[in-house]
C-alpha cells in the first residue's frame, strides 16, 4: 500500500512538472537564436553531407515517425532531443545543419539569423574522438560558428551581433563517444591513460571549447550532460548478462561532476556568463527505474533491432515505439526526447541546475 501510495505521488509530481514545462515554455520569451553543438543526440542531417561518415542515419527505419516517414539523418524514430528542445521555445522547426545552409547560399544569410545546428554523429569533444568515422568534433563545430558569426556581423554590425548572441541560447550534447572511444582504447590497450587522467583531459578540452564560445560572444549555455551510456542496449548486449556496464556508467557520473565544477568556476570568472546543466543521467536513471511512471515500458531493449543489430530496413522493429525508451542501439526514442526536453524545460535542481532551460533564456 505505501508502495502504492509513492508511485501515484511521484506520477502527479512528474504529470504537474509536464504542466509547469508546457506552461514555461508558452511564457518563455521569444530566444532571438538557438545554435546546436554536440553528437548524434541533436544531429539533424550534418553527416548526410560528409561523403565518408560512418555514422549515419539517413534510411530507414529512421524518420518512420518523421513526417512522411523520412529518414534525415536524425538518429531517431521521428524528431530528436534538439528539435524537442527547439519546438518548446516556440520554433516550428528546428535550426538546420549548417552544411544544408552552405547548399542554400541563396537564404544562407536570413537563415542564420535563427540559427544553425552544427552537431554530428559520432562526434565528441576531443578530436581524436570519431576520427575513424569521419565526422565533425566539437572544435570544428565551433569554427563553423564562427564563420556563421562572421556573417551574422556583416548583416547586423558587431556591436548588434554580440548583443543578439548574448541573448540566443547554445544548446550542447557531447562526450558519450569520448568515453565509449575511451573504453574502446583500453579494451585493445592503444591508450596508457588512467580513468583520471582521461577525464582531466576530457574536462580542459571541454573548458576551452566553452571559452572558445563565449570568446565569440555566447552567453547562455543550455549544457546536456552524459546519461548511463552504460544501459544502453548494445552495451547491456555485449556484457552478456544484460546488466549496464558499470565502468560506463561511473566515468559519466564523473563528467557530469567535473562539468558542473568546470562551469561554476568559469561563470564566476567571466563576465555575463549563465548556464543551465541538464542531468541527463539523473532523469534517465529515474526512468530505467520507474519506467511506468514516465509513461514507458520497456528501458532494456532496442525499437529497432532489439539492441544486438544495427537499425536498419533488415531489423525487428516494434509496433508501439511510445513505450520504449531506446530507439536503437544507443539513442532514445522521440518519446523519450520529449520527456527530456520537457524535464531540461522546467525541471526541478535534480535534473537541471542552478536553473531550467526556460529561466536560463530569461536571465538578463
Amino acid at each position: 500500500m505505501a508502495q502504492t501510495s509513492t508511485v501515484s505521488s511521484l506520477c502527479f509530481r512528474m504529470l504537474m512538472l509536464a504542466i509547469l514545462s508546457l506552461h514555461c515554455a508558452k511564457a518563455t520569451p521569444s530566444v532571438p537564436a538557438i545554435f546546436i553543438f554536440g553528437d548524434s543526440t541533436f544531429d539533424v542531417g550534418t553527416n548526410n553531407f560528409l561523403n565518408d561518415s560512418q555514422a549515419k542515419a539517413n534510411f530507414p527505419y529512421n524518420g518512420i515517425d518523421f513526417p512522411y516517414s523520412e529518414p534525415t539523418g536524425r538518429f531517431s524514430n521521428g524528431y530528436n532531443s534538439a528539435d524537442q528542445i527547439v519546438k518548446q521555445f516556440g520554433y516550428k522547426r528546428s535550426p538546420p545543419s549548417f552544411f544544408s545552409l552552405l547548399n542554400r547560399s541563396f537564404s544562407f544569410k536570413k537563415r542564420i539569423l535563427k540559427g544553425v545546428n552544427f552537431a554530428s554523429g559520432g562526434s565528441g569533444i576531443l578530436d581524436s574522438t570519431g576520427l575513424q568515422a569521419f565526422v565533425i568534433p566539437l572544435r570544428e563545430q565551433i569554427e563553423q560558428f564562427s564563420t556563421v558569426r562572421d556573417n551574422i556581423t556583416a548583416l547586423l554590425g558587431q556591436e548588434n551581433t554580440a548583443m543578439m548572441l548574448s541573448k540566443s541560447l547554445f544548446l550542447i550534447s557531447v562526450g558519450s563517444n569520448d568515453i565509449f572511444d575511451y573504453q574502446r582504447r583500453s579494451a585493445n590497450t592503444s591508450t596508457n591513460l588512467t580513468a583520471q587522467e582521461f577525464l582531466d583531459a576530457l574536462r580542459e578540452a571541454y573548458q576551452n571549447h566553452l571559452q572558445k564560445l563565449y570568446d565569440l560572444d555566447a552567453r547562455k549555455f543550455g549544457i546536456v550532460s552524459i546519461p548511463p551510456i552504460g544501459c544502453c542496449p548494445f552495451q547491456r548486449f555485449i556484457g552478456k548478462t544484460g546488466d549496464c556496464v558499470k565502468e560506463l556508467n561511473d566515468l559519466a557520473k564523473s563528467f557530469y561532476n567535473a562539468t558542473e565544477t568546470t562551469l561554476t568556476k568559469m561563470s564566476s570568472q567571466v563576465v555575463g556568463m549563465k548556464y543551465s546543466l541538464g542531468n541527463a543521467y539523473a532523469k534517465t536513471s529515474d526512468i530505467i527505474d520507474n519506467p511506468f511512471v514516465f509513461g514507458l515500458k520497456e528501458v532494456k531493449q532496442a525499437c529497432c533491432g532489439n539492441g544486438n543489430f544495427p537499425c536498419n530496413a533488415s531489423a525487428s522493429l516494434c509496433p508501439d515505439r511510445q513505450e520504449y525508451l531506446f530507439w536503437d542501439q544507443f539513442h532514445p526514442t522521440e518519446a523519450a526526447s520529449r520527456l527530456a526536453a520537457l524535464t531540461l524545460l522546467g525541471g526541478e535542481l535534480r535534473y537541471v541546475t542552478p536553473m531550467n532551460f526556460s529561466q536560463l533564456v530569461q536571465t538578463n
